[in-house]
């Protein structure tokens, strides 16, 4: 609080006005609604001793999949889930990696492809049918005979990084996607004469709503356990690797939210979109005072670490400084804070 504080003081006295006023406080708040419910969902990752590294990838699949959806002529409420339900799956996905199920994973995709094979040729019922059937006995098959192969969570959000990026790309033929008509989609990052925008209100509960989960529940507990010792966790009862599955699953959910505001922001699907916001959600919670090493996290911290890039960011456009400036403050903040937290930990 103390470090938002300095800098937004400090802006304030360098910028004077055009800073402080009333209507640049509200964007600044809209400029974090994005890069931080991402955030608020990449805490429980970092808390439980993971990392997420495609959170910039899921956002431009999640506007891609809602600016489809859309154009195809569905509701607005068919688009958001389309883009909620992506993100889900790929938080499913890297969970069931991280915790060595990635031959259920395979089973579930040639279960879709046989499912999609037979009904071309025999109908929808018929396509179903054989989908669900295959990924009923590939399922089982795979976790009976296959060899569980854990992998390092770095290496595989490095690796959908590129997929969901090309998978993006490809879904709109590397082209934005320009829906006729957004609904109440493209209005959650308007705001109006007064007051905020729905997007920011939509942070606030986000963040309210983890910050609860993580001081008042069990899982919130189990969350940290995990992250500070997760062979002690094990001995201790908790279900290590469903408790790992489940902070991606609503780490990644959270990016879905954000892809929503990110396509009400742009009223279109893009998938170059989001580039490097993996850095910028990342330094948010370690400013915020998580620590990379996992055990540790507030979401409180992650909200005021992502005012505290915004307001740098918007201080320096205010006072007319060219972006690489931006890049470097940016940077020497994430040192400085990765520096606070290694000290930290060597003086307890």
């Amino acid at each position: 609080m103390a470090g938002l504080a300095f800098a937004w003081g400090l802006f304030a006295l360098l910028a004077g006005g055009d800073f402080t006023s009333l209507g640049n406080t509200r964007l600044m708040l809209l400029q974090t609604a994005v890069v931080g419910t991402a955030a608020v969902g990449a805490t429980i990752i970092i808390i439980s001793g993971g990392i997420d590294l495609s959170v910039g990838s899921t956002i431009a699949l999640g506007t891609v999949v809602a600016a489809l959806l859309l154009q195809a002529g569905f509701p607005p409420a068919v688009a958001a889930a389309g883009a909620l339900g992506i993100s889900l799956l790929v938080g499913a996905s890297i969970g069931a990696f991280v915790i060595g199920h990635a031959g259920r994973i395979a089973a579930l995709a040639i279960a879709v492809l046989m499912g999609v094979t037979v009904g071309g040729s025999a109908g929808p019922v018929a396509g179903i049918l054989a989908a669900l059937a295959a990924a009923t006995f590939l399922w089982t098959a795979a976790g009976r005979w296959l060899p569980k192969l854990e992998l390092v969570p770095f290496v595989v959000t490095l690796a959908l990084w590129g997929t969901l990026r090309g998978l993006a790309k490809g879904l709109a033929d590397n082209q934005g996607v320009y829906p006729e008509t957004t609904g109440w989609l493209g209005d959650l990052m308007v705001s109006g004469n007064s007051g905020l925008a729905p997007g920011v209100w939509i942070l606030f509960l986000i963040a309210a709503a983890f910050a609860g989960l993580l001081r008042w529940t069990p899982l919130g507990r189990h969350f940290f356990a995990v992250g500070s010792n997760e062979e002690t966790a094990r001995l201790c009862g908790v279900r290590v690797e469903r408790v790992k599955v489940l902070a991606y699953v609503l780490g990644v959910g959270c990016a879905g939210i954000a892809a929503l505001l990110q396509f009400s922001f742009l009223s279109m699907g893009d998938p170059t979109t989001a580039e490097g916001y993996e850095l910028r959600v990342i330094a948010a919670v370690v400013i915020g005072g998580a620590s990379l090493s996992g055990g540790e996290g507030s979401i409180l911290g992650t909200l005021i670490g992502a005012l505290i890039m915004v307001v740098v960011d918007n201080g320096c456009t205010q006072m007319g400084l060219e972006n690489w400036i931006q890049d470097v403050v940016t940077g020497a903040i994430i040192l400085a804070a990765v520096l606070v937290d290694r000290a930290r930990h060597l003086r307890a």
